[in-house]
């Protein structure tokens, strides 16, 4: 089976001055890839959407212990 090539996109809230600074994230519909924006070539982080979802939903509540 072949695997679709990702798309690999930045935060808007991403810091312009420093552009390697962030994490950049593909979606599909099984998975969403992690990966840092510093070293693109290394180990990404590979998670279901639901887990996407939470993550986020936590995120901007503030953070804090799960």
């Amino acid at each position: 089976m072949s695997t679709p090539e990702l798309h690999w996109f930045k935060s808007t809230f991403s810091d312009g001055n420093d552009p390697g600074d962030c994490v950049e994230v593909a979606t599909t519909p099984a998975a969403v890839h992690v990966r840092d924006s510093k070293t693109p070539a290394t180990t990404r982080l590979t998670i279901t959407p639901s887990a996407w979802t939470d993550f986020l939903a936590h995120t901007v509540e503030g953070g804090g212990p799960a």
